[in-house]
């Protein structure tokens, strides 16, 4: 597979939705993951993310303005023991708590669908990292409508071990903008990681469409003592 430049990727794309990056730092020594959210409407762009705990939690900028919170308030981020959750909706819970009971990823997915927003039926896109004994490995999902068709889900998961130093796992929900918003399709992109926790959220977010980015998120997890370093940007302020 050809490794993909990701700021071409997103700049080249005016809305590619929601999007999880996951992969490894340049020297091997971090476990890194990124979460953006996009928006067209004006409730999906009144958002910024917060820290809650250890992971984050989407939150109205403007409280009055708030519109319907049923898609777009959520914790993208939770962590469990040495297992970091990221995904695009409240599907984060579902995972977080099968896993708790002893499901894997793909098992405590198994419950969801995609998202009922006809007539784009947005897919979940999510994403696990386990660290564990100072080694790394990480899994995608996407769970989408079978060419928008609201009677068929297609499920599909992607497992990497072992991950290569400097290269990383591409997701977003849509392929493009457009009406209704076509799914992401094919496995992952794989994307180059910079080394530097600053240099890769300024590409990433320099790289976003400015009319439509919302929020960012990214975090470094040291690979041998796990502790991390997290960055969030936000437009609104």
């Amino acid at each position: 597979m050809e490794l993909k430049n990701l700021s071409k990727e997103l700049s080249e794309n005016s809305y590619p939705g929601r999007g999880i990056i996951i992969g490894r730092s340049k020297d091997g020594t971090k476990a890194v993951t990124a979460y953006f959210i996009m928006g067209r409407s004006s409730n999906s762009r009144n958002r910024v993310f917060v820290e809650e705990g250890e992971g984050i939690r989407t939150q109205a900028f403007d409280p009055e303005k708030l519109e319907d919170p049923s898609l777009i308030i959520y914790a993208p981020v939770r962590v469990l023991g040495n297992k970091t959750i990221v995904t695009n909706g409240d599907q984060t819970d579902t995972i977080y708590e099968g896993m708790d009971k002893q499901l894997t990823f793909e098992q405590s997915l198994r419950q969801r669908k995609f998202e009922p927003d006809a007539p784009n039926y947005t897919p979940r896109i999510s994403g696990i990292l386990h660290i564990e004994n100072s080694s790394f490995n990480y899994a995608m999902s996407i769970l989408k409508s079978n060419e928008h068709n609201p009677e068929s889900v297609n499920r599909y998961t992607f497992a990497y071990e072992n991950p290569v130093a400097g290269e990383g796992h591409f997701i977003h929900t849509y392929m493009h903008d457009g009406n209704p918003l076509p799914s992401f399709e094919g496995e992952p992109k794989l994307v180059a990681i910079d080394q530097d926790i600053d240099d890769f959220t300024e590409t990433v977010w320099n790289s976003l469409n400015t009319d439509n980015k919302v929020s960012l998120f990214v975090r470094y997890i040291d690979i041998q003592s796990s502790k991390y370093e997290t960055r969030i940007v936000n437009l609104n302020k």
